[in-house]
C-alpha cells in the first residue's frame, strides 16, 4: 500500500505545489466550508489515482487546496463510506496522501442521528470519544512501521486542546454545543428502535456510518483530531418517525454555517 500512497502523492505533486498543513473531511451536507476556502487548486477524485469515488449525492467528489486566513488546507469535499462497498484501506487511503503531503492535524465533520435526549435535531456535537461497532479496522493487516506502530494507542484518540479551543470559541459566537460519544455502524439503513437503545445502553450519544475509521488511521500516524457532528435525526423517541436523506440534508445544510464558524475559527488559532 505504502508504494500506492506514495504514487498518489507524486501525481498530486506533478497538479500543484501547494503544501497543506491541515486536513478537512467534509460530511453530509457539510461541503459548504469550501466557501472559505481561498482555492489554489482543486481535483477530481476520479482523476487522482487510487482514489476512490464517492458514491452518495450529497459527496460531490473533489480535493480542494487552498487557504483559510493564512492557513494552508487541503479539503475532501465528499468522503467514502464502508456501506458503499469499500474496504476500510480504501476509505482511509486520502489520510495517508495527507499525512504524506504534509498534514499536522485533521478536522472531521459527519451528519448523526442522536441518542441522547439532550441532543436535538439541529445541535452540533463535538466529538471526544468513539465506539467502533463497523465490524472491521483499517488498521487490519500488516503494518506500516513507516507510517505508525503496531498497536497505536486511543486513549486521545480526539485532541483534548482542539476540543477545549473549539467550545471556548463555539462560547463567543454564542452557539450552543454538546460534547460526547460518536459510534459508527456500517449501514446504509437506519437503525430500529431496538438497536437505537443498545447504542444507547452501551454508552453513545449519536449515531453515524463514517469518520471512526479515519481518525484511526490518523492517530496510527499521530496526527491530531478533532470532529464535530450535526444532528439531523432522532432515535431516542419511543415512536420513531420516517427518516429521509433529503431530511438528513436539509438538516445539516441548515446547521451548516456554525459548524463552519467554529471549524473556520478553530483553524485560525491553531499554534501547530
Amino acid at each position: 500500500m505504502l508504494e500506492k500512497i506514495k504514487a498518489t502523492v507524486d501525481f498530486i505533486r506533478s497538479k500543484t505545489e501547494f503544501l497543506p498543513d491541515y486536513g478537512i473531511i467534509l460530511g453530509t451536507g457539510l461541503g459548504g466550508l469550501v466557501k472559505e476556502i481561498d482555492v489554489a487548486c482543486m481535483l477530481e477524485y476520479s482523476d487522482i489515482p487510487n482514489f476512490p469515488v464517492s458514491t452518495v449525492e450529497s459527496h460531490s467528489g473533489k480535493l480542494v487546496f487552498g487557504h483559510i486566513g493564512e492557513k494552508k488546507m487541503v479539503a475532501m469535499q465528499g468522503r467514502f463510506h464502508f456501506y458503499e462497498g469499500y474496504s476500510f484501506e480504501e476509505i482511509t487511503f486520502p489520510i495517508r496522501v495527507m499525512k504524506l503531503l504534509g498534514i499536522r492535524a485533521l478536522f472531521v465533520s459527519n451528519a448523526c442521528g442522536s441518542l441522547n435526549p439532550k441532543m436535538k435535531t439541529g445541535d452540533i456535537m463535538i466529538i471526544n470519544d468513539h465506539i467502533n461497532l463497523l465490524g472491521g479496522n483499517p488498521l487490519t493487516g500488516k503494518n506500516i512501521d513507516v507510517l505508525g506502530p503496531r498497536f497505536p494507542d486511543m486513549s486521545q484518540a480526539y485532541d483534548k486542546k482542539m476540543i477545549l479551543k473549539a467550545q471556548q470559541i463555539a462560547q463567543n459566537l454564542g452557539i450552543a454545543v454538546h460534547t460526547g460519544v460518536y459510534v459508527s455502524v456500517p449501514g446504509p439503513n437506519l437503525e430500529t428502535k431496538a438497536e437505537y437503545r443498545f447504542l444507547r445502553i452501551i454508552g453513545a450519544d449519536v449515531v453515524g456510518m463514517s469518520t471512526i475509521p479515519e481518525v484511526l488511521v490518523a492517530r496510527h500516524m499521530s496526527i491530531p483530531c478533532f470532529a464535530i457532528s450535526v444532528i439531523t435525526d432522532e432515535g431516542f423517541h419511543e415512536e420513531l418517525e420516517p427518516t429521509f436523506l433529503e431530511d438528513v440534508i436539509a438538516a445539516a445544510s441548515n446547521t451548516e454555517p456554525k459548524m463552519t464558524a467554529i471549524i473556520k475559527n478553530l483553524i485560525l488559532n491553531l499554534s501547530f
